[in-house]
């Protein structure tokens, strides 16, 4: 499995020290991992990209964990939910379940078994289609699994931070999104700076000369002041 197709979990955590243990465990498990301390910048996150599975803490502050799930199985939105938390009677684990949990792991856990939990649901959210894995836009046809991208009867070769760029705008297909999310999600750990700005607009541009041609017109639009934004249609 290689980290440009590797299943992307959301962390909601407020612990720091939890989601530090828990995010080096997954990510030693081949997931990507993306942390957020409180309930609104979660559902953010669940806006702007999209995950194979999310871990929810139950009591984050701003936006409670049990808020934020509620909200997300109103939109209809499927993707597979772990509710963590230290609230173990039986009631509550059947109100967490009830309103739309896939699984319930009571503090203290063990990390293997949190691990696995998350597998089972990453396996259950791919055998339902909720991550499509093969893209058709006009002529252009992508495969994550097979990591190729094909324009008509043509192979294109992307370079891997290419193909990082166009799998993210391609799982967020009709979506915006920003030049900070698509920055720290392609170039984690680098901050924001004009520099990294220059660096995803060449990358940008390269990708684009790859894609598009007179035929296909713009597939990747810079909204500008925003972010980035690939059409399906």
């Amino acid at each position: 499995m290689t980290s440009t197709s590797s299943p992307r979990i959301l962390l909601v955590e407020d612990e720091v020290q939890t989601a530090a243990a828990v995010t080096e465990s997954l990510e030693q498990e081949g997931f990507q991992v993306a942390w957020s301390a409180n309930g609104i910048s979660g559902l953010r996150l669940l806006a702007s990209t999209a995950f194979d599975a999310v871990i929810l803490d139950w009591m984050v502050p701003e936006l409670s964990g049990l808020e934020l799930l509620k909200r997300l199985r109103r939109e209809g939105r499927k993707v597979p939910v772990l509710l963590l938390t230290a609230r173990d009677a039986v009631e509550d684990r059947i109100r967490g379940l009830d309103t739309g949990a896939d699984d319930y792991l009571v503090k203290p856990f063990a990390l293997a078994e949190l691990a696995a939990r998350v597998r089972a649901l990453v396996r259950r959210s791919l055998s339902l289609g909720d991550t499509p894995r093969i893209w058709k836009i006009g002529e252009l046809e992508v495969d994550e699994s097979a990591h190729a991208v094909r324009r008509g009867e043509t192979s294109v070769a992307l370079t891997a931070k290419e193909w990082q760029i166009l799998v993210l705008l391609l799982r967020n297909a009709n979506r915006v999104v920003s030049r900070e999310t698509l920055a720290h999600e392609v170039w984690p750990g680098m901050r924001r700076a004009t520099p990294l700005d220059n660096v995803v607009d060449v990358h940008l541009a390269n990708l684009r000369r790859k894609l598009e041609d007179a035929q296909s017109g713009r597939l990747i639009q810079t909204i500008r002041g925003v972010g980035f934004l690939l059409r399906s249609a």
